[in-house]
């Protein structure tokens, strides 16, 4: 809209040039005393009234685009330093994500070199039994035993279930009767 109205701006101005150009030359030739046709001389009068009129009318018309340029460059000067403030905005945003994402990766990598230390302790067959689960539930291939209730499944075993779950040894994996992911038991768990 501004780049518009600046070449209105420009075709204003020349269009006023052009008319104030032409009163000029008409002035001249009234002036020189060249014409000395009466008529020609009273048309030359009339034309000059006319193009004073439309001078008027095309600086009026100058002076409108000029306000409407104006207003359209400040609104433009206000635009460009709202996006300019989004853009630091997004920077710091970004810089933000990218440092919570590089926490992450540690918390990551610490929880991996943990879970090698647990691992390097844990049998064998355990360890196979827990990836067969995990990739039949999408992940979750052990789950919390807390107030009766698989944390897998969400489903809260029966009586039986649980009578014999207390009786097994400590160190015997379990699993839900339910979803058959190994149970952990825990402190909260109802037993």
């Amino acid at each position: 809209m501004v780049s518009d109205l600046e070449r209105a701006q420009s075709k204003a101005d020349a269009e006023v040039e052009q008319v104030k150009a032409r009163r000029a030359r008409d002035e001249e030739r009234l002036n020189s005393g060249a014409i000395s046709n009466p008529k020609d001389l009273s048309s030359l009068q009339h034309e000059l009234v006319a193009l004073e009129r439309r001078i008027g009318t095309l600086e009026d018309e100058e002076l409108e685009v000029m306000e409407q340029l104006e207003e359209a460059q400040t609104a433009l000067r206000v635009i460009t330093a709202d996006l300019e403030a989004l853009r630091e905005e997004l920077s710091q945003v970004e810089q933000a994500r990218d440092a919570a994402i590089a926490e992450i990766d540690e918390h990551v990598e610490a929880a991996r070199a943990d879970r090698e230390l647990v691992l390097a302790r844990v049998p064998d067959e355990l360890v196979s039994l827990y990836d067969k689960v995990r990739a039949q539930y999408g992940g979750l291939g052990a789950a919390a035993l807390r107030a009766r209730r698989c944390e897998g499944c969400r489903l809260e075993l029966n009586s039986a279930d649980l009578r014999e779950i207390a009786t097994r040894p400590e160190d015997a994996v379990l699993r839900c009767p339910e979803c058959s992911r190994i149970l952990v038991r825990t402190p909260e768990s109802g037993l």
